[in-house]
């Protein structure tokens, strides 16, 4: 049996795990991001590896490779963290670090929503010609679109869903990108100018949806309907045979698919309806991304 070491890295949090080749996560630690600078931030990396192995049975000879997943934009081939926007890690070369710090030659990085993106999609065992799509609604809201286990990537920017503009309806034509609506820091600061609460969270604004409040109502609705106009968009652009979604809005608040649904059957076709039976949240409870990660390093040349 082959085992990777999977890393999904995030401003928040670094969670890392041990994955076999048939996609059992063996062991997974998790510690804070440190984003004051670029060094403190990579040794929290190293930090949560070692810590991982230490804590494990498995030594890291029998390692065969290490993935990671990087927020932002990845040049894949050279190992470089390009951009990133809530990390200090501009053009830092993450591949020859990583490798010198823990001696592991084979390592492989990609962009974190593509590295989980590639473990919902060897889940969901859909044919070679089956286009899937995953959707990230956290931080940020992002997708990533597979085809046959390829990841299409356009020129190196494809799949920023929360860049694309949406209409909302209590606003006439005033136009906003998706995720400056719908992410989870977006509903957070409208509950925070609603409330007149600094310390108001994504989460109370749900809670608070859930008991029947009428302010955290009207932004529920705007959520819905950004994200309606969002999944509409992928649907006309790419007629997904299957979507996941993922993050922590969409997984803590399963209810939301439901509303999603309800409004998007409204804007399809009858030849788009399909998609409604195969939209549904991730299986994997926030783990997809060191899964992926550590797949992918089995799935490299």
């Amino acid at each position: 049996m082959r085992y990777a070491i999977g890393i999904d890295i995030g401003g928040t949090k670094i969670a890392s795990g041990i994955v076999n080749e048939h996609g059992d996560l063996i062991q997974k630690e998790v510690v804070r991001s440190d984003t004051s600078d670029k060094e403190q931030m990579f040794s929290q990396v190293i930090t949560c590896v070692q810590t991982l192995m230490n804590h494990s049975s498995i030594p890291l000879s029998d390692i065969f490779g290490i993935g990671a997943g990087i927020p932002g934009k990845v040049d894949r081939e050279n190992g470089i963290a390009v951009f990133q926007n809530n990390l200090p890690w501009r053009d830092f070369p993450f591949t020859k670090r990583i490798s010198e710090a823990l001696g592991v030659n084979r390592i492989v990085i990609d962009n974190d929503v593509d590295m989980a993106a590639f473990a919902e999609w060897k889940k969901a065992e859909l044919t070679e010609t089956d286009l899937f799509t995953y959707i990230t609604i956290s931080t940020g809201i992002a997708c990533s679109i597979i085809q046959g286990g390829e990841i299409i990537r356009g020129a190196g920017f494809a799949g920023e869903l929360g860049l694309i503009p949406i209409t909302l309806k209590n606003k006439g034509t005033y136009m906003e990108r998706l995720e400056s609506i719908a992410s989870g820091p977006a509903i957070a600061k409208r509950g925070q100018d609603l409330f007149k609460d600094s310390y108001i969270t994504s989460a109370d604004v749900l809670t608070a949806y859930h008991k029947g409040d009428a302010q955290a109502e009207i932004i529920i609705q705007d959520l819905v309907s950004s994200l309606t106009q969002g999944l509409y968009v992928i649907t006309s652009l790419l007629d997904p045979h299957k979507i996941v979604f993922g993050g922590s809005v969409a997984v803590h608040n399963p209810q939301l698919l439901q509303l999603v649904k309800e409004e998007l059957a409204c804007y399809l076709l009858k030849e788009q309806l399909h998609i409604l039976d195969h939209m549904e949240f991730s299986h994997f409870n926030h783990d997809q991304g060191i899964l992926g990660s550590g797949l992918k390093v089995f799935n490299s040349n």
